[in-house]
């Protein structure tokens, strides 16, 4: 199954904008976040048949990001795996007040604004970030994950 690749569209997994391309002004900043699927440009094929695949966007200011997450992210939108390294559970949770994101089967908290590190919980290392960019007003992926998507064995 190939995994969200350099110059994939990014598009909303569910609601009533499924599979609609997501464009940097539908993010606000400080969340909520959006969970996303890639699609090929070319083909419009989803990367839907595995769930590892699933993105987690969420918009920041750009000056709270560290460096190696500002580097990688596109105008304070960072995107991450949406399965929790923990026990593979989807990180659909998002803690506005504090700002990270939470994993709801076990409590695992991570900081979007920190390459994802664990804050909390028994999350073992940080969720695997995905580099952006804009594109025509368009969020698209500016590269692979970077590290494991899913649990270490």
């Amino acid at each position: 199954m190939a995994r969200p690749d350099k110059g994939d569209l990014l598009v909303y997994a569910s609601g009533d904008k499924t599979r609609e391309v997501i464009r940097l002004a539908d993010l606000s900043v400080g969340g909520p976040p959006v969970i996303a699927w890639p699609m090929d440009p070319v083909s419009k094929s989803l990367r839907d048949g595995s769930r590892l695949n699933q993105v987690i966007l969420v918009r920041l200011n750009a000056e709270d990001l560290d460096e190696a997450t500002r580097a990688r992210s596109a105008e304070g939108v960072v995107g991450y795996s949406a399965t929790c390294t923990h026990a593979l559970c989807p990180v659909t949770g998002w803690n506005a007040e504090k700002h990270v994101l939470r994993c709801p089967c076990h409590n695992s908290e991570y900081d979007p604004g920190r390459a994802g590190e664990v804050v909390f919980g028994p999350a073992p290392r940080p969720l695997p970030g995905l580099p952006l960019a804009v594109t025509d007003g368009t969020l698209t992926a500016a590269g692979k994950f970077l590290g494991k998507v899913g649990q270490t064995s």
